[in-house]
């Protein structure tokens, strides 16, 4: 119960962190930072990941080594097990809201496939968070209750070990999704097949050489080489590329910066 406690307030900080994140991306571009604050959500993401795995996993781990080392008995484990079933249910709720949102985002795509190719850092920990606080509420339910059967305290402090070893898979898991876009990564794969297909549409372009992008929060930076037809003047190909900018940002508004570059060989 003091692992879960200590993971529930975790939790709470941890969404005050990944709401701070969302607010300063949200910043406008300055001379500084050109091209936006958008990555201040991967950062706070990750700080999110570290705490998850440090005030969850190794704390829980700790506490149930301690509680095995020095067992004690427990007492009105009642009053655990109807916290317990409170918090599932109200984490339940939870996990159905954030699981609302991705089935929004994922249309289609199978939930496993959209995990390895979105770019939304917050919904990724929200998600991994909300399960873990699920296994985790479950696992002290079944420890508990193997305690007050057999009326042996060991099976709490496994009970909080199991707790502590799924807080810091799920925190390795995150971090490394989270790790990718603090990198820098493409857009993801749908959004770029859609951007080529728009490019190669355009009458006036012969060939495209090659497309670039970068996920920069939720907004795309975009750059292009492309070649245009010969008998096109300066006026024409500027013209041209204004349009096809201005069609591929209406299409995609998550499109933030778009640079398409005329050129003759790549």
């Amino acid at each position: 119960m003091l692992a879960e406690a200590i993971h529930s307030y975790s939790d709470s900080g941890n969404q005050v962190l990944l709401f701070i994140g969302l607010k300063q991306a949200q910043q406008p571009p300055d001379a500084d930072h050109p091209l936006g604050y958008g990555k201040l959500s991967y950062f706070w993401s990750f700080v999110v990941a570290l705490m998850l795995f440090s005030l969850g996993g190794l704390f829980s781990i700790y506490e149930g080594l301690h509680k095995l080392q020095n067992p004690e008995p427990l007492k009105q484990i009642w009053v655990a097990i109807l916290v317990l079933v409170l918090a599932v249910m109200l984490e339940s709720s939870a996990m159905f809201g954030v699981l609302r949102e991705i089935r929004k985002l994922r249309k289609d795509k199978a939930l496993h496939h959209w995990l390895k190719s979105t770019r939304n850092a917050e919904l990724v920990v929200v998600l991994g968070e909300d399960f873990a606080a699920l296994t985790g509420l479950s696992l002290a339910l079944i420890f508990l209750g193997l305690a007050a059967i057999t009326g042996d305290p060991v099976y709490d402090a496994i009970g909080s070990m199991c707790i502590g070893i799924v807080l810091i898979i799920v925190s390795a898991f995150v971090a490394w999704r989270i790790r990718d876009l603090i990198i820098g990564k493409s857009a993801e794969p749908e959004l770029q097949a859609e951007i080529n297909s728009l490019i190669e549409a355009d009458p006036v372009i012969e060939k495209v050489f090659n497309v670039i992008t970068f996920q920069i929060g939720p907004q795309v930076m975009l750059a292009a080489k492309i070649k245009l037809q010969p008998d096109l003047s300066i006026a024409e190909a500027v013209t041209n590329i204004n349009k096809l900018e201005k069609h591929l940002k209406e299409r995609r508004p998550e499109i933030g910066w778009c640079f398409i570059e005329p050129d003759l060989y790549d």
